[in-house]
C-alpha cells in the first residue's frame, strides 16, 4: 500500500441530524451538572473532548478539573447514543458507499478514519449503515483533545499496521471544515474537503483545501486520480 486517506465522519460520510445534541448533553449534564452554551460557540470539527472542554469551562471550572471526568461523560454518553441514535433520522452522504466499496478493494490503497469523535460514537453512527468494515486504522477523539493532535496518531497507526511510513503527498484528508483542513496543512498532508456539512465551498477554499467539492459522489474520480 502506498496511498493514506483519512476521513471524517459527521457531515463527510454521514447526517446525524439533531438527535445526536440532546444525547451528547444529556451525559454532560449527568457528569458535570450545570453548564451553558458558549455564544457563537460552533462544535464543527472539534474533538468530543474539546466540546466538553469549551462547554464546562464556561462555568468557570479548570481544565484540570474536567479532565479527569472525560472517561465518565463518554460512557454515558456512548450508552446514550446506542440506544438511542435512530438510522431513520440519519442521511448517508451521496456516493459515500460507491467510493468507501472501491478503495477498500484496492491493494495500494489504505482507507482510515480521522475523527473527533470518540471511536466508540465513531463505530455506533458508522454502524447505522455498515461502514465500520471498510476503515482499517484510525484516529479518534480518545486520542488528543484538539484535531492536531490525531493526525500523527493516524499516521503512525498505518505505519505499524502497513510496517511502512506514507508520504505526505500520498496522504490525504476527506472532511467538511475548516479544521479538517487545517490539521492536514499542520501535519504537512494533502486536504479534500466537502460542502456536505455546515461550511461553504470559499470558507473551504480560505482555510487552505487542496479540491472542495459539493460531495464525495462528484469528488470520487479526483480521489481515484490521487490514489492512480
Amino acid at each position: 500500500m502506498n496511498h493514506l486517506i483519512l476521513f471524517d465522519i459527521d457531515g463527510t460520510l454521514l447526517r446525524c441530524g439533531p438527535q445526536v445534541g440532546p444525547l451528547f448533553v444529556d451525559a454532560m449534564a449527568q457528569v458535570f451538572g450545570n453548564y451553558r452554551k458558549l455564544d457563537g460557540y460552533s462544535f464543527s470539527g472539534k474533538t468530543d473532548p474539546r466540546i466538553v472542554i469549551d462547554l464546562v469551562g464556561a462555568t468557570g471550572r479548570e481544565e484540570s478539573e474536567i479532565v479527569p471526568k472525560l472517561a465518565a461523560m463518554r460512557s454515558i454518553y456512548l450508552g446514550n447514543l446506542e440506544r438511542g441514535l435512530r438510522r431513520e433520522q440519519m442521511r448517508l452522504l451521496p456516493g459515500v458507499k460507491d467510493l468507501l466499496g472501491r478503495l477498500s478493494a484496492r491493494d495500494d490503497v489504505l482507507v482510515g478514519l480521522l475523527t473527533g469523535n470518540w471511536q466508540g460514537g465513531a463505530k455506533i453512527k458508522l454502524g447505522r449503515f455498515s461502514l465500520n468494515r471498510y476503515f482499517a486504522v484510525g484516529a479518534f477523539g480518545d486520542d488528543g483533545i484538539n484535531r492536531r493532535d490525531l493526525v500523527p496518531v493516524a499516521q503512525a497507526r498505518a505505519a505499524k499496521l502497513c510496517g511502512r511510513e506514507f508520504e505526505p503527498q500520498r496522504t490525504l484528508i476527506v472532511g467538511d471544515t475548516e479544521l479538517d483542513v487545517d490539521c492536514a496543512l499542520a501535519a504537512g498532508v494533502r486536504s479534500m474537503a466537502v460542502t456536505t456539512g455546515f461550511t461553504d465551498a470559499e470558507r473551504l477554499h480560505a482555510a487552505g483545501a487542496e479540491w472542495v467539492f459539493p460531495d464525495l459522489a462528484q469528488a470520487a474520480s479526483e480521489i481515484e486520480d490521487f490514489v492512480s
